[in-house]
């Protein structure tokens, strides 16, 4: 079962020392925007269009990163789609994100729908007209993956690469709203000083998973392949 449970005094403490670790990068990260907001990232992707790029035409801040994986993009897919507070975590910081539970590290069969609509909970007490909650907006399978919410978006594409690996990308977009200045102050320092090290940790979470499973999505194949067989045999 991939959903997340209280952590261990042991968990904990590498909860804290992860915070601790990334403090530094928490409080200078304005410093070196420019850098950050391109991390992994090559020339062309940046330039690539992804999904949700016209959805906020204004928005403030704009970063394109991406990593590696050295497994293919069906083994990679799943640790996106179980991704959510009270779900499989975010695989990031988990003392901050996902109040101190261990992220999950295997896959939660319970956890593997999608649809349009669906809601993806920064928080346990997320609701649908929670403004903190994202919602997909679009998907397609091992390929593309874009979430929503009024002033932000954050889009998702595997690209298969060479030997079987995977170039991951992704894209966030954010609007800070003056006309509201709580929110905009929060969403200028959630953005500007704990984005990129909770987002670096978060894709570097998510390689370590698929790396470590890579044969799991080849049988989740398989098993599919196999109850659709008679399936598409009585439908003629």
């Amino acid at each position: 079962m991939a959903r997340t449970s209280a952590p261990t005094g042991r968990q904990l403490l590498a909860e804290v020392r992860d915070v601790v670790y990334d403090l530094p990068v928490f409080a200078t990260a304005p410093l070196y925007r420019r850098w950050h907001c391109r991390w992994g990232a090559t020339p062309a992707e940046i330039g690539d269009v992804l999904p949700g790029d016209t959805v906020l035409p204004h928005a403030q801040f704009r970063s394109t990163r991406a990593i590696t994986i050295n497994a293919p993009p069906n083994a990679v897919w799943p640790w996106l789609v179980q991704v959510g507070c009270g779900r499989a975590g975010f695989y990031s910081d988990d003392l901050l994100d996902n109040l101190g539970r261990p992220s999950a590290t295997t896959i939660a069969p319970d956890l593997q729908h999608l649809e349009v609509g669906q809601w993806i909970p920064m928080s346990p007490s997320a609701t649908p007209s929670d403004r903190t909650a994202f919602k997909i907006q679009s998907f397609e399978v091992n390929t593309s993956l874009l979430w929503s919410k009024p002033d932000s978006t954050w889009a998702w594409r595997l690209t298969p690469a060479e030997t079987n690996r995977t170039r991951l990308v992704t894209r966030v977009h954010a609007v800070y709203d003056w006309r509201h200045p709580l929110t905009a102050v929060f969403g200028v320092i959630l953005m500007e000083f704990g984005d990129f090290a909770m987002q670096r940790r978060m894709l570097r979470g998510i390689k370590t998973r698929s790396e470590a499973h890579p044969d799991d999505a080849e049988s989740r194949d398989e098993t599919r392949l196999a109850v659709s067989a008679p399936l598409a045999g009585r439908v003629r």
